[in-house]
């Protein structure tokens, strides 16, 4: 709990670190409950900013349909902005369940994508 009054400060201030790391308290419950739409709404924030592991955590969000609709295109776009090898491998996984033409508007997002000024 004093973990998230910190992170809380510093992510109400705009640090994309503190907004992932807030979004992951409210993904696992630690130190608040467990809430996957408030942990959406933080991961959000982060990656906005392009912060790559927020970005992959929204990826797998997504993906199992935590705190948001499950969507397979957006978790790919989210898994492809982020980048590395994690990424790669979720992307690998989610191409055995989608279509060709979901991978490639997911590609199309994921190249379009872009932060947001601050």
């Amino acid at each position: 709990a004093e973990a998230v009054k910190w992170y809380r400060l510093a992510a109400d201030q705009g640090y994309a670190i503190a907004q992932n790391s807030l979004g992951a308290c409210y993904a696992n419950g630690e130190g608040v409950p467990k809430d996957y739409k408030e942990a959406v709404k933080w991961y959000r924030l982060a990656a906005d900013q392009g912060y790559a592991r927020a970005q992959y955590n929204l990826g797998w969000c997504y993906r199992k349909g935590n705190g948001v609709p499950q969507d397979y295109v957006l978790a790919y776009m989210w898994y492809s902005v982020s980048g590395g090898v994690a990424a790669e491998t979720q992307k690998k996984s989610l191409s055995r369940v989608m279509t060709p033409e979901q991978i490639a508007e997911a590609v199309k997002l994921s190249r379009e994508w872009k932060p947001k000024e601050q």
